[in-house]
C-alpha cells in the first residue's frame, strides 16, 4: 500500500510539480510548435513589472494552467530587460503582453494584456485550443 501512494506521489509531483515546461527563446519554441503541431503561448515580459511578475506567481502557478499548458501548448517568455529575440511585430510597448499564436508564429488573436486571473486564463485558453483546431483542420 505505501508503494502504491509513494508511485502516486511521485507521478502527481511529476505532473505539477516541476511548473510550466518553457522554452529557452522564441525560435526553439517554433520549432517544437511545428514538430508537435500545438499552438505557441508566447508572453512578452519584464522582470522589474508588477504585474508580470503578479502573473507568474498567481495564474501561471495555478496547477490547472501548468497542466493545461504543458499538454497543449508550447510555452515560450521573453523578458525585454534581458534583450531577447524575437519577431518586432509581437511587442506592442506594455507587459505582460500574452500572445497565442499559430504552429508558424502567425498570431491568432490580438495579444491579452496584463494579469490575467485563473479562471479567465483558463477559458481563454479554451477559446485558443478549439480556433487552433479548427484552424489546424482548414489546411
Amino acid at each position: 500500500m505505501m508503494r502504491i501512494v509513494f508511485l502516486l506521489l511521485v507521478a502527481l509531483s511529476a505532473l505539477f510539480g516541476n511548473g510550466i515546461k518553457w522554452e529557452k527563446d522564441y525560435a526553439t519554441a517554433l520549432k517544437q510548435a511545428k514538430a508537435l503541431n500545438r499552438p505557441i503561448m508566447f508572453i512578452v515580459s519584464n522582470h522589474n513589472c508588477h504585474f508580470c511578475v503578479q502573473f507568474e506567481k498567481t495564474t501561471l502557478s495555478s496547477p490547472k494552467v501548468v497542466q493545461k499548458l504543458n499538454s497543449d501548448y508550447v510555452a515560450v517568455t521573453a523578458y525585454v530587460d534581458e534583450n531577447p529575440v524575437f519577431p518586432n511585430e509581437l511587442y506592442v510597448g506594455g507587459t505582460p503582453a500574452t500572445w497565442f499564436l499559430k504552429s508558424d508564429g502567425e498570431p491568432l488573436f490580438e495579444p491579452l494584456m496584463g494579469a490575467i486571473d485563473t479562471t479567465s486564463f483558463l477559458k481563454g485558453l479554451d477559446i485558443v485550443t478549439a480556433e487552433y483546431k479548427k484552424q489546424s483542420t482548414k489546411k
